[in-house]
């Protein structure tokens, strides 16, 4: 007797939906590039960005809430932390990024990006007594060789611009771990969907008003090519990967959804290649295999640490 193929088609489908999702966030940069040739600035892209996406995180927000109606009301006091640390991720975190992009290149913004574990177990330990594990850590090494060979010869290639950019996503990448670490309890306590939501929320609330002490109150110029491109941003670079992701693991292992996410930077590269013409050298190709090659390590020794001795589990 042969078994069901339902298991197998739900693990195949689940792998699909990771690949969409890492595709789909792949191209932030390159929509964010592509938009930055239409004269507008960081803060006034990632306004547009929130003001189409906030609407659907609220519509999702107010569902689970709604399917919730039969648990104990939760604090006032939580859901200002997830504003709170909902700005600090989506807000902060996203306009350094954003200010990075007006000076590098998708791919090597990808690759700075894509170290933020490094930071994570830096301000873990810094901050929230977590344990440093020296073996996992040793892997960074590979990753920050292969940034610093991208680093020297984008240097040499397009100057000092180079150094102001990757402070900026270095920045982000050091917001974005910390919001990691305290979004993380507040999640357990809430729920993935209804913090997102909410987290959401807090970051639009943030950029809007940051939008306003800068900018005169008004939307700007909307040409149909800059719309379609923050549409893009917005619904095909932030709404629609996050479900995917989400609806993937609910299919397959969080280790299976995150081995599918390595090849993140690869699609960036390829993308800014084939979009944005950028010239691919060979650098950029032995950077991108090395910091791959190291979060991977990372991401490999940390979970055998963890299966042999759960204890020491952060």
């Amino acid at each position: 007797m042969t078994a069901s193929p339902a298991p197998r088609l739900n693990q195949l489908s689940g792998y699909a939906l990771a690949f969409a999702g890492s595709f789909l966030f792949a191209t932030k940069g390159i929509f964010i590039k592509l938009a930055y040739d239409y004269d507008v600035d960081a803060i006034t892209l990632l306004m547009l960005r929130l003001l189409m996406a906030t609407p659907f995180f609220v519509i999702i927000g107010l569902i689970t809430r709604y399917r919730q109606r039969h648990l104990a009301p939760l604090p006032l006091s939580l859901y200002l932390k997830a504003l709170l640390v909902g700005a600090l991720g989506y807000w902060v975190a996203s306009y350094t990024d954003f200010e990075g992009l007006v000076y590098l290149t998708p791919q090597f913004e990808r690759l700075i990006l894509f170290t933020y574990p490094l930071f994570v177990i830096l301000l873990g330990a810094l901050f929230f007594g977590h344990r440093i594990r020296p073996l996992s850590l040793s892997a960074f090494g590979i990753s920050y060789a292969g940034l610093a060979f991208v680093f020297v010869h984008d240097l040499q290639a397009r100057g000092d611009n180079i150094v102001t950019g990757a402070l900026w996503v270095m920045l982000s990448s050091v917001t974005f771990a910390l919001y990691l670490l305290l979004a993380r309890p507040v999640i357990k306590r809430m729920g993935p969907s209804l913090f997102t939501s909410v987290a959401m929320v807090g970051a639009a609330l943030a950029t809007f008003g940051h939008f306003g002490a800068t900018h005169e109150l008004h939307l700007p110029a909307f040409t149909p090519e800059l719309f379609w491109l923050c549409l893009g941003l917005a619904i095909g670079a932030t709404v629609l990967p996050g479900y995917l992701i989400n609806f993937a693991l609910a299919r397959i292992s969080s280790q299976a959804n995150a081995v599918i996410g390595f090849i993140n930077p690869v699609i960036t590269l390829a993308l800014s290649g084939l979009i944005l013409r950028e010239h691919i050298t060979v650098a950029d190709i032995i950077g991108t295999l090395m910091v791959v090659t190291g979060v991977a390590l990372y991401t490999w020794l940390d979970q055998r640490q963890n299966a042999a001795d759960p204890s020491q589990k952060a």
